[in-house]
């Protein structure tokens, strides 16, 4: 359509955008550069020999034009703004269901930071726009080459700024199909300047961008010929990229990108040797109206040397995606999507027009006409610039339909509409559209009216009056990869659970029921389900009833599955591996190497793997780097969790296997000597917490045995036992209780320790702490537990009010915070302790003031047993003699003197029990 020619056809239109520009300002100076620049541009790029047609991405207007100009000029070769190394994927769009997103992904990086992994992008494709029309057309075309011409992926992130954070996404499932992907997207057309854009809004009267383009660009040019689009288009890309000039480093992005698509091309032209007039360049309208030196394919443009790529390798897929996963990654308005491809689908029904279609679709390729004659370029935007806007007339079937189906949909939802509510929509769109200078209310007019006829205060049900009216204009159509365009891992997903004989194409939940006594042939499929429960978003696949740990197997389980709506997640999981265990093997050697893994997320690692894998091997690999990590620790602060999964583990090893494996017992020797070493310094530590401490004693009592039977010193407990000195009140009750697990501190002594606390006033006020401490102690001594129960007993019967009633808010306070889970342990101590029934609390005494009462604070001087030896000194002074002992025993007792004696004052519970015995 374009050509070179000797006079210049835009010189009528500059000289009255100058003379417009001096009656404006009074001097054509301020304005001249860029009305005039904006003029060349267009000039400039009809000139060209090689045809550039110029796109908006998902602009109905683009895909109309691109459908007719296919038809006309039936090129032979199409480049298409796209990264050049996604083109093998475009081939697979046969077996897909638009709107569907080309997907690198890559997780090995090479050159670039590493925080950045794993690295994705994509390119929507809906079948409403310019580059769906050309891919179907050359695809499908006899001879037609498709050429992809715009920067690799690995270039994408090469040019990209080194950013520390990247931008939050949206959490919509929906708007999350593309996840932080970074978006390729072929004709973004929106203006960088952000004062533009504002005064474009405010003057349009409209809200939103998406509306203003509706208003001011698809409706004026979805029914203009091809020249007017052409021309028009570059006008508006050469507008927006000379005033974007607050985004200087996207602007030297889009010119290099423009630099390596110009080079790809001429590159191509000399190797194939095609005629330009046969070829047709797709890019976004900004790229059309390009400055760069390089723009052109005549030999007198300079060459651009491309950068070469890195060695990140780089998997290719098709992902699913939907209109507003598109809405939310490139910042249109909610919507938008949906209304543009209602507005295709109506253009071409009433023009008639026969769009491309990939073979395998819906729908037939109808065959070409002959090709159309190209006419030489001419001036076509002067006319189109001078002639008013043509409004549409008013359709009032269309208008009078939406009302009736809006009402309906606001019904069913819970909305109180009746018919004046859609008589009262129907009036209010004609109003607005009047107000905002149009004759036809468009999709953003009834939407508007909608939400004001309708929506009163609150929304009754889960959609508002807004999404209701994308609902009806058309909806959130989501895509769909067929069977045969997924790759391996996929595949092998989809074939394991066949024997559900479930349709998991369908976007909607399917329950799954599974009776292993009935069909033993489920197991396996039962087996992927646990695994895809581990490595896909929460609710892909769901279970109701069965449940999956170390040594359990279920008769029966329930699944809710939703995997059509989660295909995105199982694509890319086959990016990773062939198969569901070699991914999940990948991802639990990945966790425990990382810079930060730690000795419980190895361990954790080994429970994954034992009960999903079931791999010997690969869980003595992970347990042995379990036991790296934990001897290069130098914190305590997983200790709870350590604990946790060792015992775990233990007893299930000590259930099915014959002997604990090696990593194990070397575990424990670790652990153990490892713990000893750090106990003295946790304890007085104020960064370490007492949970940390006491999970560490509970390992080290816990552990003991087996660790001493594994060649461990007890000496070296008791000594760090001995050398710790904590100060806080709860690590002293810690030590206390460590102390009286070694044998060093006798319960009488330490009930006697306890009852100083509550009579010492000063004490009192951090009495919980040290509650606290002893309800932590349950984890390294359990049988404190009746104890624990006695202290909070006495606490409540001795303390006066004026002290316990503001002590108690802190009590539950730190039982809340510090032993949640240990709390179980003391009420069941309570209920087997106080009486069951009322009336028997009366008679009840508690047992730990019996216990007081058998063994008082002090002996006395004499006694029952000392009364028995003096009655009868035989056995002892024949016990003295074969022990050469010599002396009057009996007088050194009665001057309190006597080895015996201090003997016996210093222990008497055993010659009182003895004495009662015989006395008896």
């Amino acid at each position: 359509m374009s050509g070179p020619g000797s006079a210049a056809p835009f010189d009528a239109l500059r000289t009255q955008l100058l003379d417009a520009a001096a009656a404006f300002t009074g001097t054509p100076a301020a304005l001249d550069s860029i009305l005039t620049g904006i003029v060349d541009d267009v000039d400039r790029a009809l000139r060209e020999e090689l045809e550039i047609f110029p796109v908006c991405h998902h602009s109905p207007a683009s895909a109309l034009a691109m459908v007719r100009r296919l038809r006309e000029k039936q090129p032979k070769v199409i480049y298409l703004e796209l990264c050049e190394d996604l083109r093998p994927l475009l081939d697979e769009l046969r077996n897909c269901r638009l709107p569907v997103a080309v997907q690198a992904f890559a997780s090995d990086l090479d050159q670039f930071p590493k925080d950045w992994s794993p690295l994705s992008v994509v390119a929507p494709i809906t079948e409403a726009s310019a580059e769906y029309q050309a891919i179907a057309y050359a695809l499908d075309t006899p001879g037609v080459e498709l050429v992809l011409v715009d920067r690799s992926v690995d270039h994408v992130f090469q040019w990209e700024p080194r950013k520390e954070e990247k931008e939050e996404t949206p959490d919509d499932e929906e708007a999350a199909l593309h996840g932080d992907a970074v978006g390729v997207e072929i004709g973004d057309l929106r203006p960088g300047f952000a004062a533009l854009e504002e005064h474009l809004l405010r003057h349009g009267k409209v809200r939103h961008w998406s509306e203003w383009w509706d208003q001011y660009v698809e409706q004026p040019l979805g029914g203009a010929d091809y020249a007017t689009y052409r021309q028009a288009m570059v006008l508006i890309g050469s507008l927006f990229r000379r005033l974007g000039t607050d985004r200087p480093g996207k602007v030297r992005v889009d010119e290099d990108r423009e630099r390596y698509m110009w080079t790809r091309m001429r590159e191509h032209l000399a190797q194939s040797g095609v005629d330009r007039s046969d070829c047709l360049y797709v890019c976004g309208a900004y790229h059309a109206a390009s400055r760069v030196e390089e723009f052109g394919t005549t030999e007198q443009s300079p060459q651009w040397t491309i950068t070469p790529r890195t060695k990140t390798r780089w998997l290719y897929g098709l992902i699913p995606s939907s209109y507003s996963a598109i809405e939310a990654q490139f910042g249109l308005a909610s919507g938008s999507v949906s209304i543009a491809a209602a507005s295709y689908a109506k253009s071409v029904t009433r023009g008639k027009l026969k769009p491309f279609r990939l073979a395998g679709q819906q729908g037939k390729t109808p065959k070409l006409p002959p090709p159309v004659q190209d006419t030489p370029a001419k001036d076509e935007l002067t006319g189109f610039l001078q002639s008013p806007p043509v409004l549409d007339q008013l359709d009032e079937e269309e208008l009078l339909g939406w009302s009736v189906e809006i009402v309906r949909l606001a019904r069913k939802n819970g909305y109180l509409a009746s018919t004046a509510d859609a008589i009262a929509v129907f009036e209010t769109s004609i109003l607005l559209a009047g107000m905002r200078g149009r004759a036809r209310p468009t999709p953003y007019d009834f939407q508007d009216a909608a939400i004001t006829c309708i929506e009163k205060d609150v929304v009754p049900g889960r959609r508002d009056v807004r999404r209701l009216c994308e609902i009806l204009l058309g909806g959130d159509r989501v895509g769909q990869v067929g069977y045969d365009a997924l790759p391996p891992l996929a595949k092998d997903v989809y074939d394991r659970l066949g024997p559900l004989n479930l349709n998991l194409q369908q976007r909607t939940l399917r329950r799954a029921l599974l009776d292993f006594n009935a069909d033993p042939q489920l197991r396996p499929v039962s087996d992927l389900l646990w695994m895809l429960r581990y490595l896909l978003p929460e609710y892909a696949v769901r279970p109701i009833m069965g449940s999956r740990g170390l040594g359990e197997r279920s008769i029966q389980e329930s699944w809710d599955l939703d995997i059509a709506r989660h295909q995105r997640q199982i694509i890319e999981l086959g990016y990773e591996g062939v198969t569901v265990e070699q991914v999940l093997e990948q991802r639990l050697r990945r966790e425990v190497w990382k810079p930060k893994a730690t000795a419980a997320v190895a361990l954790k690692a080994v429970e994954d793997a034992t009960v999903f894998l079931d791999s010997r091997r690969f869980t003595d690999e992970l347990g042995a780097r379990a036991v790296d990590l934990l001897s290069s620790e130098r914190t305590v602060d997983d200790a709870p969790e350590v604990l946790k999964r060792i015992r775990r583990l233990l007893a299930h090893y000590r259930a099915t296997e014959p002997a604990l494996p090696a990593w194990c017992e070397q575990f424990v020797k670790q652990g153990y000597a490892h713990y000893c070493t750090l106990l003295p310094t946790s304890f007085v530590d104020e960064d370490t917490g007492v949970r940390q401490v006491a999970a560490m004693l509970g390992f080290l009592f816990s552990m003991e045995s087996l660790a001493l039977s594994l060649g461990c010193d007890r000496s070296q407990l008791e000594l760090a036992v001995k050398q710790s000195h904590p100060e806080a009140p709860a690590k002293v009750a810690l030590l206390w209780a460590a102390h009286h697990q070694l044998g060093l501190l006798p319960l009488p002594q330490l009930r006697e320790r306890c009852d100083d606390l509550l009579g010492n006033p000063l004490v009192v006020p951090a009495f919980p702490q040290y509650l606290s401490g002893f309800v932590q102690a349950l984890e390294p001594a359990p049988t404190l537990s009746a104890f624990v129960v006695e202290l909070l007993s006495k606490a409540f019967a001795r303390l006066p009010d004026r002290v316990l009633l503001p002590w108690l808010p802190t009590l539950i306070t730190t039982f809340k915070d510090q032993a949640g889970e240990l709390v179980p342990v003391l009420i069941r101590e309570a209920a087997r302790t106080f009486p069951a029934t009322l009336p028997a609390i009366d008679a009840w005494t508690p047992p730990w003031e019996g216990s007081t009462a058998a063994a008082p604070k002090k002996a006395p001087a004499g006694g029952p047993a000392t009364d028995l030896l003096r009655a009868h000194p035989e056995p002892v002074e024949t016990l003295a003699a074969v022990l050469g002992c010599t002396g009057g025993w009996q007088e050194q007792d009665q001057d309190g003197l006597g080895d015996l004696r201090a003997l016996l004052t210093r222990y008497p519970d055993p010659a009182n029990d003895l004495a009662g015995l015989i006395t008896v």
